[in-house]
């Protein structure tokens, strides 16, 4: 009788860098000592120190925290995806890997394995690391080096992540075997984990990256709205498209009294124990737990000091709120309004205020209206607004954190900012290219309200091509655990780019939203805003006077209108 055959001999799982098999750094004097392409290209140490991607330095990105490879140029600092069993713990909703394909855009599928026996499957696709979009890069080195010398051309990093069972403790990940021609690398991997006790009460899209001040020794004074209040405070600032690192000296955070003044003594912040922080290109920073009882929908301060000359920044361009900018010095604790003597109508770095405790949070993902151009600056009139209020004041549904995540200009499949660059651009990245950062990175996201597409299609884009990324969105986001609600697109007819051919496509896009069924539930805009005897144009009555934005009684109307069940996840 024969023998039973032996089951196939699975690898021992490894860290990651024990299985680096590539040099994909140099120094600049030495091109050689690489060859992360197969070709001798490879990446430039200066310029990874200059972006702030020093050996071993813990970075934060979309939520993830990722190690950059404590090695020297020209040591193996990545891997070559091909079927490698590398060791991982944690739990979360999904695995972040970072990456750069070599050769083209990289994809190949790999095995989840959790600690209870189970096991899933993953697809990961790595861009090209001189070819990508640069619209989703982590960071965008400014040289590529080379045997025969140093070429002016962009290196890209990428973090990608990909969803995994939520509740299961991760003990493993199989990397692709054989992705393909191009090589996938992976430079670090980990579970992100979920914000746990945490709830966003406000937030904002970076939208572009554009000069500022410039601020030298300037503290920067942002007022934010809350929706939910708690008794504890963090923050997050992004240093999103950048190429070099900013130094935050210290940050407060106060409720406000009124303008730049504080109600209070404002209550000092801390970085992973220090009193200030630097923020890698590409990167993200939260500050510790802070005990500090945030009242719900009222203004808080949250001050920032620039030590160092900062020309640059990251924005959130409609702002609607007025902040302010000091005189020399740091006066982040100050309570005073004396010492800020300049206004800004932006939110530089600053994206996120959470809170602790609470049932999780709404994400609003949307363009100008939902960004509330048009409301009335300083009164906090935007639709987010109006429905965090809402939501505030009733008992039937949790009452969810709300997360403006809107960007004015923005389209679902085109890029206004090309995501990399200083631009006077600031219709941000497409909602395609933004959703991993602005929706399932947000803090305890459990719905996203899809509130997009006026402007593709008054941009010239077809009906098909706005479902295609429609589609998508839902499918990613489902694929996160989120509920995908829908909003149809709201009448524009007047305004100059809203023509009758717009218009005609703008219809089928709303067909497709009300009977298409990819979405959880779907709140009819049109409907509401639309002037019933000309269904292509918005009531006088809710137009702000421009055809296309809705006033303040036009927003009220639009966050009225909402079932506040259709929230709520299954």
């Amino acid at each position: 009788m024969a023998a039973a055959q032996a089951a196939p001999h699975r690898p021992e799982p490894l860290p990651l860098e024990r299985l680096f098999d590539n040099r994909a750094v140099s120094d600049d004097a030495r091109p050689g000592d690489a060859d992360f392409d197969g070709s001798g290209g490879s990446l430039s140490a200066r310029d990874l120190t200059g972006a702030g991607w020093t050996p071993g330095r813990s970075l934060a990105v979309d939520g993830a925290r990722l190690a950059w490879p404590r090695t020297k140029a020209g040591e193996a600092d990545n891997v070559r995806a091909d079927g490698q069993s590398v060791r991982v713990r944690g739990r979360g909703d999904a695995l972040a890997f970072l990456v750069a394909g070599t050769g083209g855009e990289a994809s190949g599928a790999g095995t989840v394995r959790y600690r209870d026996g189970s096991k899933g499957t993953y697809r990961l696709t790595a861009p090209d690391w001189r070819s990508g979009p640069l619209a989703t890069k982590a960071v965008a080195l400014p040289h590529v080096n080379t045997p025969g010398g140093q070429l002016a051309e962009k290196a890209r990093l990428y973090v990608v992540t990909v969803p995994v069972a939520r509740g299961r403790e991760v003990a493993s990940v199989t990397l692709p075997k054989d992705p393909g021609a191009p090589d996938l690398h992976v430079f670090s991997l980990s579970v992100r984990q979920p914000a746990k006790g945490w709830t966003g009460s406000w937030s904002a899209s970076t939208a572009g990256y554009t000069a500022v001040g410039p601020w030298a020794d300037r503290t920067v004074r942002l007022v934010v709205h809350t929706s939910t209040g708690g008794p504890r405070v963090r923050i997050r600032l992004d240093n999103t498209f950048a190429s070099a690192p900013v130094r935050i000296g210290s940050a407060t955070v106060a409720v406000q009294e009124s303008g730049a003044g504080a109600r209070g003594e404002p209550r000092r912040l801390s970085f992973r124990g220090e009193g200030g922080t630097e923020v890698p290109a590409g990167a993200q920073a939260f500050s510790d737990p802070l005990d500090f009882d945030v009242p719900e929908d009222t203004n808080l301060l949250v001050s920032f000091h620039l030590p160092e000359a900062v020309t640059t920044a990251p924005v959130h361009s409609q702002a609607i709120q007025r902040s302010y900018v000091s005189g020399p010095g740091d006066h982040a604790a100050d309570g005073s309004p004396a010492a800020y003597t300049s206004t800004i109508s932006t939110w530089p770095l600053l994206t996120g205020v959470d809170v602790s405790g609470g049932p999780g949070s709404v994400v609003l993902l949307g363009d100008s209206i939902t960004d509330g151009v048009k409301s009335t600056q300083d009164a906090n009139h935007r639709w987010p607004n109006v429905l965090a209020t809402r939501l505030l004041q009733q008992d039937d549904v949790p009452r969810f954190g709300v997360l403006n995540q809107g960007i004015s200009a923005n389209r679902v499949i085109a890029d206004r900012y090309p995501g990399d660059g200083v631009s006077t651009d600031t219709g941000g990245v497409s909602a395609l290219h933004r959703l991993d950062r602005d929706v399932f990175a947000q803090t305890s996201a459990r719905t996203v309200v899809v509130f997009e597409g006026v402007n593709d299609v008054r941009w010239g884009a077809r009906a098909d091509q706005v479902v295609v990324g429609m589609r998508e969105i839902a499918e990613r986001a489902h694929a996160r655990g989120l509920r995908v609600v829908a909003a149809t697109i709201a009448p524009c007819q007047g305004e100059s780019l809203c023509t009758a051919a717009a218009d005609a496509e703008r219809v089928k896009v709303n067909a497709y939203l009300r009977g298409g069924g990819d979405f959880d539930a779907v709140l009819d805009f049109d409907a509401v805003l639309r002037d019933p005897g000309n269904p292509a144009r918005m009531l006088a009555a809710y137009d702000s006077g421009d055809h296309l934005h809705p006033g303040d009684a036009g927003l009220a109307a639009i966050a009225e209108s909402v079932d506040l069940g259709v929230l709520v996840p299954d």
